[in-house]
């Protein structure tokens, strides 16, 4: 068997790959991109969130997600939950209505599944608006939908067949008859705006119509029993508990409360009221009258603020008797609902909670504690509540650093001590078996600490570093602070804010030490601070230091912009990460490399002009190199001035023409001149033999930002002889170039008396000028060097000093090993040439046995192509290739970040991380079930009516049909589990899909579901 088996091809180690490496998309952390729609079931306790890509999304209890994706990538319209079952109703722009069931898989878990979907069709020659829907009302009968469209027929849909019941239609028509002639001749009734079912007689429902006709219905006898008549237009409708009274809301800004009684068919309205006139106002488009034991009901309404003032707020205002405040947000109001009291025959609505969904983050308020105070949501956290910069992930957090992070978190707290209100569902996912942390640095200049253990990515604690600088904002401003006369009543609430007082506060670069509680964060302006964890609020004195990079060479002007002004004198900083040490860049450019060794209380950072390393211990800057090359002109004119030559692009591309077309030339007459020679055609013929190897061009050390600085790494190794290690630091270069420098840390014991010196020891330069995106220094048994602090702590194994170590340098093109100290190269692995792509991340994994206790270190490399290798470490051999992310996502893989433990994120929307996994022993992915609850006191949700009875009428041959054969109900799709998309035959195929038409937010979710089936949540079934 051993001859038909390939050369290198090792039966043992495909094996062991297996228990190795596995790629899964696993969940996604942060908020719906672009939601359009909001439901809510108090049956199920779940909330559902659609979106303009046609994803919708299940929240309940914390750890309970599923998502969903609809064929068609239209936007979700509206989602309505069936009362009583786990089954919801979607409505898509292009009127479809599409059937969702969460079922137990054979796994014991719940997935969520597509049935069936539809399409309300009319007679041959009807106009579109006929049967298209504007309202739906999913009746507690459990098997009926009513329809109200543009025309202003209300159409029965039986479900879950969709069949539609004609003869059960309610047409406009008929529903004039019962309607005073005056206004029956004045108007039109226009579509249906509302459908409302009676709360205490199923056999009841309310339409409501545009031009401000409102009908009480009897699905029994088929007609109307009262008509309210509104002067303005309608905008919503809501039913009191007790059905004794409705409210509607209207354009102009008004509520009007309406009695149902038996006594009068068309009452007067009550009330009529314009909460925030007498000025013109805008529409309330929702309201909700919810009843309390104490008699003052709450009345909760979006819109209806003063026109002219106030026209641009997106606003939900609650009125408590005396008390009125109007929730102010900072985007758009999508949609909102009130938790209250989930039974129908209560005799009061005691609301406990409002739920907003606006544009770009969810608001929950907790409506039951004084100051109605906002909850924290335990998932979809706004992680762009400031647009991210960067992030930074640190896995196996220390306990005691993991609560002195929360405990300064839980001081800045404000929020509500509620429980979360939407607890439906249980997790069955295991506890997270260690702590991580993810955080990201922000346009506004904060860093926020994530806790990414589990399935919920929820904050922990936010540092912000603008207190360090003078702004044009005051930061004593506080737009909730209000006067006692203000009118309206805002009050802005969210934590979404999109715009940034100074753009050079943006974060770019964090490195935290888990063991020290060290930070350094970097940003826009070139500022470099490094802080330390303080339990206590504390005045600090910031040590200010410049450091240039330019070192006073002539001919160099920045063109960008200035550096951030510092305050003067000690500044007061709430408990957390408190600022000691300032380092200023010179030129202020961006910085672009950061790394910090807290055992040597060292920090070295990096910009286009150069780098350098600072003892924020004596707080004394010990060298600047300048790798600014003489045609770095670009590198001197900043991010933001947006300046750029086109002249010298042009000259550089004709260049490269004109190099390419000489190599062509010269590679055409060297084969002509070897076709005489045998000797010389032998050698040609060898070359012909790997053709897969691309011809990649050296690039010019006249390119632009060629001084730009990649990367940065500390070590401890061999730098000058074999028989000495010292301490040392690598710096990589745009332009292919490594710096070495050996450094002399004094001992502890004299480390405040003796400076720490520096001397270049080495300078390599990569022969195609390719830039170093990362360098790492193997031990004596190829094992990469520890983290700083880590042997210290007995979290792992002292590094061989005794074998010689080798250096890997990563390039865009390739991957190279070198010998120390001689710096002789040993090993490569040709990317570039080989595989045509070119590295954009790389970093260091463990990858552990799922089955054993075996475990190695790889590299794990994500390329332009948005492709992820695993790389062998020291052989640098590809293990496995993944597709992750589509390679015209660029932002997508200029976010991405790995793991130390083989998991990563990427950002999948400005708003939303995707967490993949590489390794099938780190699984971090929902696994939740849906129990059907007892029904309690809702006996007419269950019970048969005369509504069931009439529903099982056959059909009337009508011109009026269903039309669509996808009526039928659909076998279920191929499941496509939410964590172990492992077959590789089936990325591709969703890949090529997607890559032909699909909008950005639907590509990269798709991957992960079998488009428009069932996504199930947990293992492979």
């Amino acid at each position: 068997m051993r001859r038909f088996l390939r050369s290198g091809h090792d039966p043992i180690r495909e094996r062991l790959k297996r228990d190795l490496f596995q790629f899964n998309k696993t969940v996604e952390h942060g908020f719906p991109h672009q939601p359009s729609a909001l439901g809510y079931s108090s049956f199920l306790h779940l909330m559902a969130i659609g979106t303009r890509s046609g994803a919708i999304k299940l929240y309940g209890a914390p750890g309970v997600e599923f998502m969903g994706l609809h064929e068609e990538t239209n936007t979700v319209m509206q989602i309505h939950f069936i009362p009583g079952q786990c089954r919801l109703v979607t409505l898509l722009d292009d009127n479809s209505l599409h059937l969702w069931t969460l079922k137990q898989s054979n796994s014991n878990l719940s997935e969520l599944q597509e049935e069936r979907h539809f399409t309300l069709r009319g007679p041959p020659g009807s106009p579109p608006s006929a049967t298209q829907v504007t309202a739906i009302l999913a009746h507690s009968s459990q098997e009926l939908l009513y329809l109200g469209t543009e025309s202003g027929n209300v159409f029965v849909v039986e479900i879950p067949s969709f069949r539609v019941l004609e003869d059960q239609t309610i047409c406009p028509e008929v529903v004039l008859q019962c309607v005073p002639e005056d206004y029956r001749n004045r108007r039109s009734l226009e579509l249906v705006e509302a459908l409302r079912e009676h709360p205490r007689n199923p056999n009841q429902i309310l339409i409501g119509y545009s031009r401000g006709l409102i009908v009480l219905w009897d699905l029994i006898n088929n007609k109307a029993t009262h008509h309210f008549l509104a002067s303005q237009q309608l905008e919503n409708l809501f039913w009191q508990r007790n059905g004794h009274q409705i409210i509607s809301c209207h354009s102009d800004g008004s509520y009007t409360q309406w009695p149902v009684s038996s006594d009068d068919r068309r009452p007067e309205p009550l009330e009529s009221k314009v909460p925030y006139g007498p000025f013109p106002c805008k529409a309330i488009s929702k309201i909700y009258w919810q009843t309390t034991k104490n008699g003052l009901p709450y009345i909760i309404f979006q819109g209806g603020m003063p026109r002219a003032s106030y026209g641009d707020r997106h606003s939900i205002s609650v009125v408590h008797g005396n008390r009125q405040t109007a929730f102010d947000f900072t985007s758009r109001v999508i949609d909102f609902f009130v938790i209250a009291n989930a039974d129908p025959f209560a005799e009061f609505d005691e609301p406990s909670a409002m739920v907003v969904l606006a544009e770009e983050e969810l608001v929950v308020i907790d409506l039951m504690s004084p100051g109605w105070p906002s909850i924290q949501p335990p998932y979809l956290a706004s992680l762009h509540c400031s647009a991210i910069t960067c992030s930074h992930h640190v896995s196996n957090i220390p306990l005691k650093l993991w609560e002195r992070i929360i405990s300064a978190g839980n001081k800045q707290n404000q929020f509500s001590n509620m429980p979360w209100p939407i607890d439906g569902g249980t997790s069955k996912a295991p506890d997270p078996p260690q702590r991580d942390l993810l955080l990201t640095g922000h346009e506004d200049g904060t860093v926020r600490f994530w806790n990414a253990s589990g399935v919920c990515l929820n904050l922990l604690y936010k540092l912000s570093t603008v207190k360090v600088f003078l702004t044009d904002a005051d930061p004593n401003d506080n737009m909730n602070q209000l006067g006692e006369d203000e009118w309206p009543p805002l009050r802005k609430v969210g934590s979404f804010d999109p715009y940034s007082d100074d753009p050079r506060l943006g974060i770019q670069k964090i490195f935290l030490c888990k063991y020290s509680g060290y930070l350094a964060v970097a940003g826009t302006a070139g500022q470099v601070l490094v802080l330390e964890l303080n339990d206590e609020e504390a005045d600090q004195v910031i040590d200010r230091t410049e450091a240039d990079l330019l070192q006073d060479q002539e001919g160099y002007k920045w063109k960008g912009h200035e550096r951030l002004k510092t305050r003067d004198g000690p500044v007061r900083f709430e408990p957390g990460f408190q600022p000691f040490v300032l380092v200023q860049c010179q030129p202020p450019a961006v910085v672009t490399s950061l790394a910090l060794h807290s055992e040597w209380k060292l920090v070295a950072f990096g910009t286009s002009h150069g780098f350098g390393l600072f003892d924020h211990q004596q707080k004394q800057l010990v060298f600047v190199k300048c790798t600014l090359h003489p045609s770095d002109q670009l590198a001197l004119e900043g991010p933001l001035s947006r300046v750029k030559s086109l002249k010298k692009s042009l000259r550089q591309s004709f260049r490269r023409m004109r190099r390419s077309r000489v190599s062509t030339r010269k590679l055409r007459t060297a084969e002509v001149q070897e076709g005489i020679s045998k000797h010389d055609h032998d050698a040609l013929q060898e070359i012909e033999l790997a053709p897969v190897q691309r011809k990649i061009e050296a690039r010019s050390a006249e390119d632009s930002f060629t001084g730009f600085v990649r990367t940065l790494y500390f070590a401890d190794t061999f730098l000058r002889d074999s028989s000495r290690h010292t301490p040392s630091l690598w710096a990589g270069t745009n332009g292919g170039t490594v710096y070495a420098f050996c450094l002399r840390v004094p001992p502890a014991e004299r480390r405040m008396d003796e400076p720490v010196r520096a001397e270049q020891a080495k300078e390599i330069q990569l022969m195609h000028r390719a830039p170093v995106v990362g360098i790492v220094v193997l031990d004596g048994q190829s094992t990469p060097l520890p983290e700083p602090l880590e042997v210290a702590h007995d979290l792992s194994k002292s590094p061989n000093m005794q074998g010689s170590h080798q250096l890997l340098v990563v390039s865009e093109e390739q991957l190279k090993v070198f010998t120390l100290p001689k710096v002789s190269s040993k090993l490569k692995l040709k990317l570039t040439a080989l595989e045509g792509c070119r590295v954009r991340k790389v970093s260091v994994a463990n990858f552990a046995s799922c089955k054993t206790e075996y475990s190695e270190n790889a590299l794990t490399v994500l390329t332009n192509l948005g492709d992820i290798q695993i790389i062998s470490l020291p052989s640098l051999k590809i293990q496995v290739r993944y597709p992750c992310i589509r390679k015209e996502d660029v932002s997508g893989i200029a976010s991405c970040v790995f793991t130390r433990y083989g998991q990563g994120f990427y950002l999948i929307s400005p708003s939303e991380f995707e967490r993949f996994s590489l390794s099938p022993k780190w699984l971090v992915e929902p696994r939740c079930l849906i129990s059907v609850p007892e029904s309690t006191g809702n006996s007419h949700v269950h019970s048969p009516s005369a509504v069931e009875n009439a529903s099982r009428k056959s059909n009337k041959e009508s011109g009026w049909s269903s039309g669509d054969p996808h009526g039928e109900e659909k076998p279920p799709g191929r499941l496509m589990e939410h964590a172990l998309l492992n077959d590789e035959n089936v990325l591709k195929e969703i890949q090529s899909t997607l890559e032909s038409g699909r909008g950005s937010y639907s590509d990269r979710n798709s991957r992960k579901i079998q488009v428009g089936h069932r996504l199930s949540n947990g293992g492979a079934e």
